[in-house]
């Protein structure tokens, strides 16, 4: 189990450099719904979402920062957002990640706790790790717009 836990880190991590070199080397426009379809299509994103919001108020390391959500447009802004990246034909309505998360002073460990659980979601969605690993290092970058602390 502990050795599992320290694989799927190095996969996120080395996810995160990936995607990172890539955006600062050949910016790109998601071109393709290939992503979105092995993600199930918005069935499955929504599947996806529904599972993980009620893994993530019941995290005791990151419930508190949700105790004020409006989890049904969170879960609504969350499946257009991974939609729209996934290349979906969704468009998120939502505010940039940086305002949304200003103030509430998230930190990596908060952040890598909110991973797991979308992880654990998509795990519970029989999705191929190799199709994890294409959406979390989409989402990745946004870290760097969510923890402040």
């Amino acid at each position: 189990m502990k050795e599992n836990c320290l694989q799927r880190i190095k996969t996120l991590y080395l996810g995160f450099f990936l995607v990172f070199f890539a955006q600062t080397s050949f910016p790109q426009e998601q071109t393709n719904d290939a992503l979105f379809r092995a993600l199930g299509g918005m069935q499955g994103v929504e599947k996806i979402v529904n599972d993980f919001v009620p893994l993530v108020i019941t995290d005791k390391r990151i419930s508190a920062d949700f105790k004020d959500t409006n989890l049904k447009r969170f879960a609504m802004l969350l499946s257009e957002q991974i939609c729209m990246l996934s290349g979906g034909p969704c468009v998120y309505t939502g505010d940039n990640m940086q305002l949304v998360h200003r103030g509430m002073r998230i930190n990596n460990a908060k952040f890598n706790a909110l991973v797991e659980q979308l992880q654990a979601a998509m795990d519970k969605n029989k999705v191929s790790p190799a199709t994890q690993n294409k959406l979390l290092a989409i989402l990745a970058p946004m870290q760097r717009d969510i923890v402040t602390q």
